[in-house]
């Protein structure tokens, strides 16, 4: 069995970790929790039949010796958890974002041994973006030209009363990193390698350090063309993902997850057709199935640097005013280190 512990026993442990270990529990067993506040950590382990509880990662790093750690925690925590569980042979399983900077998510990758650390990005693993991302291999959509993609979420003020949510330090960003991660992740999983970006960013409504809305324009590697909004400040919720093929237009409606009855196919070829061979939403659940699979096979799992890079590239295209493209921050470019260039005062 994989002995796997959970560090950060807040919401998303028990409402998206906890359901993936169990339809998992053939081959994987939850060991330990952890998390700095006591009392909350003896809840978590009670409801859900966990036989340790710590306060210190080191301590249960030592104790349990898990195979495998579930990084529920902070953004601003990421990096260093990852590193202990990694020195200590652990392989990780980590919560977007999986670091606050490129800085961060390469130190994290030098720090891989025995053990490698993976990022979640559970809508890769729907049914759908893995029919659509075969039909554009197999070359039976035509080829990509134009794509939406937006997260336009809502987040009140109440909601930024968490300390660490809104800073530069803390929370590393605004929606662009913390929210439209995910979207601008299964935009790459289609589209391929982006190119260039221009952007724009500001602080519009919420009392916070960071953007609460960011619009941006991507060229990527193949030509396509996109738009990409993240948001805050919009009370009708949605997810959307929309692309322009030669031959068929696709889209995906949903908020936090969905399944094939949230996408949309139209095509003027009657030839073309959307005919998924099954139906498994995106879900936790879904990509630890497969996070496992390459665990067992010794197959180092995706850590999302592509995603990070365009991030980075969006920040840093919306603070200077000048386009960016892929491969140009390095390490001693200033947005390396942190998504703001170290300009703790860029939106007003």
């Amino acid at each position: 069995m994989i002995r796997t512990a959970i560090v950060g026993t807040g919401g998303i442990a028990g409402i998206c970790h906890v359901p993936a270990l169990r339809a998992q529990a053939h081959r994987a067993v939850i060991v330990a929790a952890v998390d700095v506040d006591a009392a909350r950590a003896e809840a978590f382990a009670a409801e859900h039949g966990i036989p340790a509880v710590y306060t210190d990662l080191h301590t249960m790093l030592e104790e349990q010796r898990p195979d495998l750690v579930h990084l529920c925690t902070p953004p601003f925590l990421h990096a260093d958890q990852a590193v202990v569980c990694l020195e200590s042979e652990a392989w990780v399983w980590c919560e977007k974002p999986v670091a606050l900077s490129l800085a961060e998510l390469d130190r994290i990758r030098a720090a891989e041994g025995p053990a490698v650390a993976g990022a979640v990005f559970q809508h890769r693993y729907g049914t759908g973006i893995r029919y659509l991302r075969d039909q554009i291999a197999a070359g039976t959509l035509g080829r990509p030209l134009v794509a939406q993609c937006v997260t336009a979420w809502y987040r009140d003020d109440a909601y930024y009363d968490v300390p660490w949510r809104g800073t530069w330090e803390n929370e590393g960003g605004g929606p662009t990193l913390g929210h439209g991660i995910h979207q601008m992740d299964l935009m790459l999983a289609v589209l391929g390698e982006w190119a260039e970006v221009r952007a724009m960013a500001g602080r519009l409504e919420r009392d916070v350090q960071t953007e609460d809305v960011s619009a941006a324009l991507v060229r990527f590697e193949n030509g396509a063309l996109a738009t990409v909004v993240n948001s805050v400040l919009s009370p009708r919720e949605e997810s959307y993902l929309r692309f322009d093929l030669t031959d068929a237009t696709v889209e995906l409606r949903h908020l936090y997850g969905y399944s094939n009855a949230d996408w949309t196919f139209t095509t003027s070829s009657p030839g073309v057709k959307w005919d998924p061979p099954d139906d498994l939403p995106s879900s936790h659940t879904a990509q630890f199935a497969a996070f496992l699979d390459g665990y067992e096979a010794g197959i180092r799992p995706d850590l999302g640097r592509s995603t990070m890079e365009l991030v980075t590239a969006l920040y840093k295209a919306a603070i200077t005013g000048l386009p960016v493209r892929r491969g140009e921050i390095g390490a001693a470019d200033a947005f390396y280190g942190s998504l703001n260039g170290g300009r703790p005062e860029v939106f007003r």
